[in-house]
């Protein structure tokens, strides 16, 4: 980090300019702070190569095949714009070291690390590839080292795979040392993904050992070693370690494993200790000095002029020039009823003068095994909660997100949750989604204190220790045993029925048994309920369902989609032409495609929203569209960012002082706090959730789920 020159411009694209991050033939990288609050890097491409057609057509696609790249250890594009007279592209700013300079400075990583840095570089190497690129420069340089685990950066020389190379002939694009074979030899049309794993295999090689693999010294010394010679990895220790990264140095791209396969064979990590002991303070120490930075004197508006700003356009980047938007800008465009987006800046002038404190809460979820789709969004609805929460001026603390992967285990929760209780930092937990895992871990965060939030896990025997006799477990999805509400309303006085049929599933003997208990003891008009049982060793529902099909209305109270689904189709064979209902479980897209025609016109009960039909979620969806580059929300995503959201206004309520987590659990219980989806208040009675205002309907319409809002509004 250097400071500006006299020569450099006042802000570029509405982001104030901060610093110099580096500067060579191309351009300069410049640290900037958006009208927002959030830092970025800022690359600025020089006017002598923008005056250039090709290059600036290779810059436009490229920038908006950036935009694309949607992973949790890239930088995301926040905007860009390819028209101006000097190009410029800025991304979310990691305030980290670079791995160069750690290894430089420390010495090599041991061998646990090197797996989890490499691990999350390939998670990393997956996004890239999936937006279509090829990112052709992995290199310790261009990964930069944070708390919670690396960053790669700088998309700058990558481009959409099978695209025209712009670039001269015979020209190599990457650096010496980190290239594969095929780079090497200027072979455009074979440099894809694999090439990307051979670079990755360079850089674990000198993170483990201090040396890249074909040595240093001059260019083409070290393009002929890496064409012509076997890499020297005599200084990893770890054997299983350096046969795999002899596996991902193989000359032939097709003897290299592929992402996924390196991915795997790089084992499973956590991400609160991946760094070895001594390391997380010297980021932390960097981190800290970077985020200190002060602004540098406001310029002549000569000096904005000269680098093709317009002064009127200071404020924020056009509409023209947004490709996409971050952590930064999401919260500009959100609007929305909660706290987090509802929150304004107005300007730098509000920042406090000293540093803020700190305060990190932790995400624990299904990141990798059977429930990673949930997993994903919970993870990134809190992520951008966080994010959002950072761009507010009148913020006493930043917040910081660890997010450990429990894979849906409930041993392998038990130990992350022991593990991030003996850290210490951690203020609160957002998770974990799964009943199983979170009735591994309730008793150690209880002891603790440290407050478990969690929006999706229903099971009674969790709810019963949500109270204020086991004050840390926050449970703020309503229990499995209140789900029936919804229905028993809707088929009482949105569809009205006087004969109910419920079908017992005894495969999934315990969950139906509740549901066919609850509607029994309170029947939809307070008419007649018949309960018919179908064995677990069958797949059969038609004898039953030619019963249940003489009823007004049939409830599947089983929760197995692929069942309900099958007890659907004997449904409309018997000719049925009631109700059909069920329950959260059965809302699945296995119900639908195995169903067919003939899920359409059920009706759900459940306990998630869609925010796109939500007018207080409005901005939520936009930002988080925005944030990763989707269509839509992911079920769950909405939920993590309220419960975030409650996280972090608890916190403020406790204030800036040392947190005790003790008087958070106090705080959470006490409050009521206005999210997208609804409002979260803890009965004081009992410490237990409100039900009501987080129980919905939805039901099948032109063969698509869609959400009909909370059910005693329906």
């Amino acid at each position: 980090m250097r400071p500006l020159t006299g020569a450099d411009p006042e802000s570029i694209g509405g982001y104030r300019l901060l610093a110099r991050i580096g500067a060579g033939g191309m351009g300069v990288v410049y640290l900037g702070r958006s009208a927002g609050g959030a830092l970025a890097a800022v690359k600025v491409i020089r006017a002598e190569h923008a005056a250039d057609a090709g290059f600036r057509a290779r810059f436009h696609r490229e920038a908006a095949a950036a935009a694309r790249v949607d992973g949790r250890w890239t930088t995301p594009v926040t905007a860009a714009d390819p028209e101006a007279p000097e190009p410029w592209l800025a991304t979310v700013f990691v305030p980290g070291p670079s791995l160069a300079e750690i290894v430089g400075g420390h010495g090599p990583l041991p061998p646990g690390a090197v797996r989890a840095l490499g691990a999350r570089l390939a998670d990393a190497l997956a996004a890239v590839h999936a937006a279509g690129l090829v990112h052709r420069d992995v290199k310790p340089g261009n990964v930069l080292l944070a708390l919670d685990g690396p960053r790669l950066i700088d998309f700058g020389i990558a481009r959409a795979s099978g695209a025209t190379a712009l670039t001269a002939t015979d020209v190599i694009v990457g650096t010496p040392g980190y290239l594969s074979p095929e780079q090497a030899r200027v072979r455009e049309e074979g440099v894809g993904a694999p090439s990307d794993v051979f670079s990755l295999g360079c850089l674990l090689g000198y993170a483990a050992s201090g040396r890249p693999p074909f040595g240093a010294g001059g260019a083409a010394g070290v393009l002929y070693r890496t064409i012509h010679e076997a890499p020297d990895l005599d200084g990893v220790p770890d054997e299983a370690l350096r046969a795999l990264i002899a596996r991902c140095l193989a000359k032939d791209p097709a003897g290299r494993p592929t992402v996924p396969e390196l991915r795997a064979a790089l084992g499973d990590f956590a991400s609160d200790d991946w760094l070895p002991p001594g390391l997380p303070a010297v980021i932390a120490e960097r981190s800290a000095e970077v985020l200190n930075l002060p602004e540098r004197e406001r310029a002549a508006p000569a000096d904005t002029a000269a680098a093709g700003t317009a002064p009127e356009e200071r404020s924020a980047p056009g509409r023209r020039r947004l490709l996409t938007l971050g952590a930064a800008a999401g919260v500009l465009a959100a609007g929305g009823g909660a706290w987090l987006v509802s929150g304004r800046r107005t300007g730098s002038t509000d920042e406090p003068a000293g540093p803020r404190p700190a305060r990190t809460i932790a995400v624990q979820a299904d990141l990798t095994g059977p429930g990673r789709a949930l997993g994903t969004a919970v993870e990134r609805g809190a992520r951008l909660a966080v994010e959002q929460h950072n761009t507010r001026a009148d913020r006493g603390f930043d917040l910081a997100l660890t997010v450990l992967d429990d894979r849906g285990d409930p041993d392998r929760a038990g130990k992350l949750a022991r593990r991030l209780v003996a850290d210490g930092r951690v203020c609160a937990v957002v998770g974990p989604t799964s009943d199983a895992t979170a009735l591994a871990v309730r008793d150690t965060y209880n002891r603790a204190p440290v407050p478990m939030v969690t929006a999706w896990a229903g099971t009674d025997a969790l709810y019963n220790t949500a109270s204020v006799t086991e004050p840390g477990v926050f449970q703020v999805r309503p229990a499995d045993s209140t789900v029936d509400a919804p229905l028993v309303r809707y088929l009482t006085s949105v569809e009205p029925v006087t004969r109910t049929a419920l079908i017992d599933d005894r495969a999934t003997r315990d969950y139906s048994w509740l549901i066919a208990k609850s509607l029994t003891a309170a029947p939809p008009s307070g008419g007649s309920v018949t309960r018919y049982p179908v064995a677990a060793d069958t797949d059969d529902f038609g004898a039953v369902a030619a019963r249940a099909a003489r009823a007004e209305a049939v409830v599947y109270c089983g929760g197995s989609p692929r069942r309900a689904a099958a007890c659907a189709r004997a449904l409309r064979a018997a000719g049925f032409t009631g109700t059909a209902a069920a329950t959260e479980p059965v809302l699945d897209p296995v119900f639908l495609d195995a169903a067919g025609a003939a899920a359409e016109g059920w009706v759900f009960s459940a306990t998630f929203v869609d925010p796109a039909r939500l007018e207080p979620a409005a901005g939520f969806v936009r930002s988080y569209r925005r944030r990763y580059g989707v269509h839509e929300a992911a079920r769950g995503a909405a939920e993590a960012y309220d419960v975030a959201g409650l996280v972090a206004f608890a916190l403020t309520v406790v204030g800036t002082g040392p947190v005790d987590t003790g008087t958070l659990v106090h705080r959470l219980r006490s409050l009521s706090y206005r999210g997208v989806t609804r409002t979260i208040v803890f009965r004081s009675d009992t410490g237990v959730v409100q039900m009501n205002p987080g129980l919905f309907l939805w039901r099948v319409t032109d063969g698509a789920p869609m959400f009909l809002g909370q059910y005693q509004d329906v």
